[in-house]
């Protein structure tokens, strides 16, 4: 079975856990022991219907404040699917948690109270969804039996979202559902009350979606290891392990290694004891040359010598993570897959509003979740393509050396 991988994201109270824990009750599956824990804890908090939210509200503060703090990540499975889903919190302090819940999903689930409407928080999110470019986004219209199932209102706030959708270049299939995660209408099951509401259900959106695909076919292989091994089954054998980041190889294809320019032939690929023809997007394997040329731990194999992978002038779009305020001139760490070099914040073009992205605002200094369009000088190249162009090797983080705590993430134009 194929393995979706999905982001929640949405306002504090907004439903996100419950409606995590409803989907799985719904679809059969909950353990045992999840299931008793959902009826005590509805029982000790006296409550008339069950609190699904427990079962991803883990940490002891999240349920004393009712509120999700850390990315929670849920793994399960249907008769068709494989499923990992993300629950990222909504309060916009942990914005930076949204970003790591959403950098490896394919879907975005965005919740919105039926009685708020459109939220900075909803702006804040769809953005970070548009700026990561997932391929789906699903609008769930949540506590629609709060406004008494009203048709109106899920048409007002599906026409405010359109609104809101419109104001992007980049267009991800967009579907908006009335839902009641607290009492399961059009969340697995179709709702009996919203017999006006004919579409789909949560549940078949998110088993229609077509697995992802990588969106270039670069060959990009991050060189992890270097395997010399001199025994009697293998002499004077050297191969180099990594990930293939995008694209496929083949035995004989020549290749280039960054950032020497060297040129070499793929004599083998090799995972433990099989070898392969061919190896594409994903696959960790030891590739061994036909030459042995310089290559070490941090460098690339590509086939195209593409002039941006040696680039040290780095455009990219910022989301700032660290409570401390940085300026230009800042000195951080960049890491990109193995690589990690020394780079400057150069300038701070502008800062992107989320509920309006056209607007730019001009700023001396970032703080705490701001995204912004800057540009970085690196001692030596990173080897990050665009973002726009190759997802899985356009995006990066910064790190403080004082602290090295991740203090930025960045997306490569």
């Amino acid at each position: 079975m194929d393995l979706l991988r999905i982001n929640t994201a949405g306002s504090v109270d907004d439903g996100k856990s419950t409606l995590i824990g409803r989907f799985l009750n719904d679809s059969h599956a909950l353990t045992i022991e999840q299931e008793e824990l959902i009826v005590k804890k509805t029982k000790e908090k006296g409550l008339e219907d069950l609190d699904f939210s427990v079962i991803t509200d883990g940490l002891i503060a999240e349920r004393e404040q009712g509120i999700t703090i850390d990315v929670a990540h849920i793994y399960f499975s249907s008769d068709k699917r494989k499923f990992i889903i993300a629950d990222s919190p909504g309060h916009v302090e942990y914005t930076r948690n949204m970003v790591t819940g959403a950098s490896n999903s394919e879907v975005s689930i965005i919740l919105i109270d039926a009685r708020k409407g459109l939220l900075e928080q909803t702006y804040r999110h769809y953005f970070i969804s548009n700026l990561l470019r997932l391929k789906t986004v699903v609008f769930c219209i949540n506590k629609m039996d709060l406004v008494q199932f009203s048709e109106d209102v899920f048409l007002s706030i599906a026409a405010d979202i359109n609104k809101m959708a419109g104001k992007f270049e980049y267009k991800p299939d967009v579907h908006i559902l009335p839902i009641s995660s607290l009492k399961g209408d059009n969340v697995v099951n179709h709702s009996e009350t919203m017999q006006w509401y004919t579409g789909q259900t949560l549940s078949e959106v998110l088993h229609d979606i077509k697995p992802g695909e990588a969106q270039t076919n670069d060959f990009r292989f991050d060189v992890q290891q270097v395997m010399h091994v001199q025994n009697n089954e293998f002499v004077d054998y050297r191969a180099y392990a990594g990930r293939v980041i995008s694209g496929s190889v083949a035995v004989g294809d020549e290749v280039i290694v960054l950032p020497s320019g060297q040129k070499s032939k793929v004599a083998e690929l090799r995972k433990f004891t099989n070898t392969f023809n061919e190896v594409k997007t994903g696959q960790s394997i030891q590739l061994r040359l036909e030459d042995d040329v310089d290559v070490s731990r941090g460098m690339m194999l590509v086939k195209d010598n593409d002039e941006k992978l040696l680039s040290k002038d780095i455009k990219a779009t910022l989301v700032w993570l660290d409570e401390k305020k940085t300026v230009p001139g800042g000195r951080y760490l960049l890491q990109a897959g193995t690589r990690t070099v020394q780079c400057k914040l150069q300038q701070i073009e502008a800062v992107i509003p989320p509920e309006n992205p056209e607007e730019l605002v001009q700023a001396d200094t970032l703080k705490l979740n701001d995204i912004a369009r800057v540009s970085f000088k690196t001692a030596t190249p990173a080897f990050i393509d665009s973002f726009e162009n190759n997802r899985l090797n356009g995006a990066f983080i910064i790190i403080d050396p004082q602290t090295n705590n991740t203090v930025g993430v960045g997306f490569s134009e």
